[in-house]
């Protein structure tokens, strides 16, 4: 308890801001793991996707922590309820990147040639997203500062709007590739076609988890 109340002691938002870098320790890893897919380094697929698994059961211990003692009593500048939203908010985006990790060991197969470009694009896209959104977190004891107003809130506004933003870019790149997927169905085996649809579901999330955690913050200072 004390631990924990040490913490909020140093920043209100110190736990959460600590839960989600390690959150994106493990988004920040499937880059590199789609990379390897693409050369068909296997073996750096397997690694890698062990390192997200191990960072991502850190980022559950972190969680749980901050979920076990936080004080009901604590005064803080948001409601508790919602400061645990976000933080489930951050837990699903780490489960999340494990899930794409895990997808990526299930087989051997690599995106037709003509999507790899796209499949790029559209991982990039909510990459940017995710990143934008672990900025705006890392903004909140500033926020605080500055009484949920004045320019550093115009500047997460502005922020959680590109959030948005990104989310309906990697929206449209989906439909893009989904199309290709679609028409590409008879020259992939079935197992193929149903990881590749699954993968780009998974990554989907990335984006619209990363524009719920922003909308979150977004709607406690409309509230303030």
């Amino acid at each position: 308890m004390r631990a924990i109340a040490g913490l909020f002691g140093k920043s209100p938002f110190f736990p959460l801001q600590k839960h989600m870098a390690k959150v994106a320790q493990c988004v920040d890893k499937i880059p590199d793991i789609f990379s390897a897919l693409k050369h068909d380094k296997w073996n750096k697929v397997e690694k890698l996707s062990d390192e997200i698994s191990k960072l991502e059961h850190e980022a559950d211990l972190t969680k749980n922590e901050i979920r076990n003692q936080l004080p009901k009593s604590l005064f803080l500048p948001i409601e508790r309820e919602v400061l645990l939203y976000m933080l489930t908010l951050q837990d699903s985006i780490a489960d999340t990147a494990e899930d794409i990790a895990i997808l990526f060991t299930m087989k051997q197969t690599t995106p037709p040639k003509d999507l790899i470009k796209e499949f790029e694009k559209f991982l990039g896209k909510n990459m940017s997203c995710f990143n934008t959104a672990h900025k705006i977190i890392q903004e909140l004891h500033e926020l605080f500062q500055s009484s949920f107003g004045g320019v550093e809130a115009e500047s997460v506004k502005a922020m959680t709007d590109d959030v948005a933003y990104k989310e309906h870019e990697a929206d449209l790149i989906q439909r893009d590739i989904l199309k290709v997927l679609l028409n590409s169905e008879n020259e992939l085996s079935y197992a193929s076609f149903h990881l590749w649809m699954r993968i780009l579901e998974s990554i989907a999330k990335i984006s619209d988890l990363s524009e719920k955690l922003a909308n979150s913050i977004r709607t406690t200072l409309e509230r303030r």
